[in-house]
Order: structure tokens, then C-alpha cells, then sequence
């Protein structure tokens, strides 16, 4: 019967179990339909405002617009990781500490240092690389002015020569069931291909240095509140899917458990079953 009371104890682990990894997932379903809507919504404009400077940026002559578009000679390279600060995502936050990996491994003769957005890029990098600063706390009010001071200060560390090339590693938001890894070079600015540039005709007012020179830095502060949102979208998606996941392993071993619960009640029901007989007959003999 010790054998019997240790699967009820089990049984009823797996089912508080699965009413939590239910619970969680219903909470992020809910989320998730307000980030994804966010990023969705926001999309368009951001790949269009980004195109739009690309286009002016590559037709600009001198030193119009450089403070941002100065490809010096690469030595010291900041990597923005944008993380969640709560687990329990799946893969979500390893595959971005693998693609840090992967940029350690590039750079490797470079110094490569980190700025973690997000409590889990926070714990595992900063023990062995140099974390320059964490700003986790962005998702607790998670707006575009407190995005924008993030940006403001990648702007100030690449024109002061702190860094010669800031990068952004974060999941971009497909679907509830697909995050892409996405690596973006944030600074310098790439300008687009001379053809694509030339296949654009606006009439600017003002002229295009003063245009440029005003949208570069709205622009870079939109690409990266665009990345935390699509950070922030996929993993509620990520989320909801390995709590449904979960939820049906969890279901099905408990399927299991019963299964077995059942099987060794019997078995117990037969052996005393048995020992009754035999004592009766052993009465009568």
C-alpha cells in the first residue's frame, strides 16, 4: 500500500503542476495578443523610416550625416542582448546567449563588450564578459521615451569613440510557435546600395543633410524599440508555447500515473483476495 500512497502523492503533483503550466499559458496568450499587436502595427513605419534614411544617407556627399555613418577601423565592439528577465520560454534566451557566443567567437580578437536589456542576458554574461550597463527594468513601464534613452546613450558611446560598432542580438517575433535570432548592426548606420538609393526620387524641404541629420537619431531610437518589442512579443509566443507543451506532457503522465495507480490496486485487491482464500482453506483443512 506504500507503493499506492507514493503514485497518489505523484498523481498529485502532476496535476498542481499542470494547473500552473495551464495557468501560465493562458496569462501569456493573453499578453500576447497586445504585444503582437504592437509590433505589428509598429513594423511598417519603422521599416519605412529606416529604408527612407538608408536612401538619403547613401546619396549624401561629404560629411553630411557621418557623426553616425563613420566606419572606422573595428576594435572595440558593444553587443546589445536583449533578453527576457523571467524563464520558463524555452529556447528563447538560450539561443541568444548562443548567438553571443557566436559573436565572441567572430570578433575574437577584438574587445567585445555587452549591454544587457533583460535579467537572464544580465546573470549569465556578466560572468565572464564586461557588462557596461543592465536596464532589465525597461519592461516594467515599457515605452518608447524609456527606449529612447537607451538609444541616446549607444549613440553617445559610438560618436564619443567608445565603440566602433554596436550590434543587436534579440528574437524577432514570426509567429507564437517562431522567434527568429536576429543580429543588427545599430551603428554605424549602413547606407543602402547605390541602385536601390538612386531608384528613390523625393523632393526635401529642408535639404537632405538637415533632414538626415534630424531623423538619424529618431530613427535609431525606433529600430531599437522596435527590437525590445519584437523581444518582448516573442516571448509571450515562446512562453505560451512551452506552457503548452507542458501542460499536455504534464496530462499525459498523469494519464500514466493513474494508468499505473490502477494496475497496482488491483494487483494489491488480488493478493488479498488470494491470502483470504488460502486461509479459508486452510480453516477448512
Amino acid at each position: 500500500m506504500a507503493n499506492l500512497k507514493e503514485i497518489r502523492n505523484r498523481i498529485a503533483s502532476v496535476s498542481s503542476t499542470m494547473q500552473i503550466t495551464s495557468a501560465m499559458k493562458m496569462v501569456s496568450a493573453a499578453k500576447l495578443k497586445k504585444a503582437q499587436d504592437a509590433i505589428t502595427a509598429m513594423r511598417p513605419y519603422s521599416d519605412k523610416l529606416t529604408e527612407l534614411l538608408q536612401g538619403l544617407s547613401a546619396s549624401l556627399d561629404g560629411d553630411a550625416g557621418s557623426k553616425f555613418a563613420d566606419n572606422r577601423e573595428v576594435k572595440k565592439v558593444l553587443v546589445v542582448a536583449i533578453t527576457s528577465n523571467r524563464g520558463l520560454c524555452g529556447a528563447f534566451n538560450t539561443n541568444i546567449l548562443k548567438q553571443c557566443s557566436t559573436l565572441l567567437n567572430m570578433y575574437a580578437d577584438k574587445q567585445v563588450d555587452f549591454m544587457a536589456i533583460g535579467k537572464k542576458a544580465n546573470d549569465i554574461l556578466s560572468k565572464k564578459n564586461t557588462i557596461v550597463s543592465n536596464h532589465s527594468d525597461i519592461y516594467d513601464n515599457l515605452t518608447f521615451d524609456n527606449a529612447a534613452g537607451i538609444a541616446e546613450n549607444l549613440m553617445r558611446l559610438f560618436t564619443e569613440g567608445e565603440y566602433d560598432k554596436i550590434e543587436l542580438v534579440y528574437n524577432k517575433f514570426k509567429n507564437a510557435a517562431t522567434q527568429l535570432v536576429m543580429t543588427e548592426q545599430f551603428l554605424p548606420i549602413q547606407p543602402m546600395e547605390d541602385d536601390k538609393a538612386a531608384a528613390s526620387d523625393y523632393i526635401f524641404e529642408p535639404s537632405k543633410p538637415e533632414i538626415v541629420e534630424q531623423l538619424i537619431p529618431k530613427s535609431l531610437k525606433t529600430q531599437l524599440f522596435k527590437a525590445i518589442r519584437d523581444s518582448f512579443a516573442s516571448e509571450h509566443g515562446a512562453r505560451m508555447t512551452a506552457m503548452h507543451k507542458a501542460t499536455d506532457n504534464a496530462t499525459e503522465l498523469r494519464d500514466q500515473l493513474k494508468l499505473t495507480y490502477n494496475k497496482a490496486r488491483q494487483a494489491a485487491i488480488t493478493n488479498e483476495i488470494l491470502e483470504i482464500v488460502g486461509g479459508a482453506e486452510a480453516l477448512n483443512n
